[in-house]
């Protein structure tokens, strides 16, 4: 498995914010927009700020939920046509998980090549029953049954390995208790302070805690299964998916990663 070397430069880091709908998600309102290169909404999440760069957002969102600018729907807004090549270009939708927060993070490494890229509002925790989202109580889309999301946290190792094999650091900003998240957790104001040093050095913790023979061998089976579709319509084939094969991808993940 190669993972890329790290950037040498004394400019300052790249860093996206990448904002999901949990309910803590508000906490980003009075953050600086220069302290980040780009923001990306998914979904909902547009309406949280209104200084995004980019939407992203499931093909079956509603219209009536997209922000009504034309303009700015025609040259800021991505969907299905744009996301599903860049998750065919980590292996397709079976293996990185289903779920907006997975793919809009695929489509970020894979467009925008982050230094960092920064999750809030991403942890995929339902535990309120009152207020499962910033804007009262939502679809748990993460939760539902789907062959692609049995195992959150071993997605989230996934990411986390295919995002530094692009020279990308992957971190979550949430201070909640729980996160299906396994990334490296950072508050603003040391998001602020990294320097590319500071990142290598994060990077290089990392890698010390992954198992390369677990890691690669998940990828060769990912591999071996074949379980790509091109137009990314993966329930159209689940007859030809085991769900067993994908559990010990998963397992293999999971195991890929020493979490403290």
């Amino acid at each position: 498995m190669v993972i890329a070397m790290d950037k040498k430069s004394s400019s300052k880091p790249q860093t996206v914010l990448l904002l999901g709908s949990a309910p803590d998600v508000v906490r980003c309102e009075s953050w600086p927009k220069q302290a980040f290169g780009k923001i990306i909404a998914i979904n909902n999440a547009w309406r949280v700020r209104s200084d995004w760069d980019f939407l992203v957002h499931a093909g079956d969102f509603p219209a009536d939920r997209l922000p009504d600018d034309a303009t700015l729907r025609q040259a800021q807004i991505f969907s299905a046509t744009q996301y599903v090549p860049a998750q065919n270009a980590f292996g397709g939708f079976v293996y990185a998980g289903a779920t907006m927060a997975m793919t809009a993070a695929y489509w970020a490494i894979h467009s925008q090549k982050p230094d960092v890229l920064a999750f809030l509002g991403c942890d995929m925790i339902y535990d309120r029953p009152d207020k499962t989202h910033f804007y009262g109580v939502g679809r748990p889309d993460p939760l539902r049954d789907d062959v692609t999301l049995r195992n959150l946290e071993a997605k989230s190792v996934r990411l986390l390995v295919q995002a530094l094999k692009r020279d990308c650091l992957c971190i979550n900003l949430s201070d909640l208790p729980r996160s299906r998240l396994i990334f490296p957790r950072l508050d603003f104001e040391d998001l602020q302070s990294l320097t590319h040093d500071r990142i290598a050095e994060m990077k290089a913790e990392i890698l010390a805690r992954i198992r390369f023979d677990n890691a690669e061998k998940a990828e060769r089976i990912e591999n071996d299964l074949g379980y790509f579709y091109e137009d990314g319509m993966y329930w159209n084939h689940l007859d030809e998916i085991n769900e067993g094969f994908l559990a010990e991808v998963d397992r293999l993940w999971i195991s890929a990663f020493a979490q403290n």
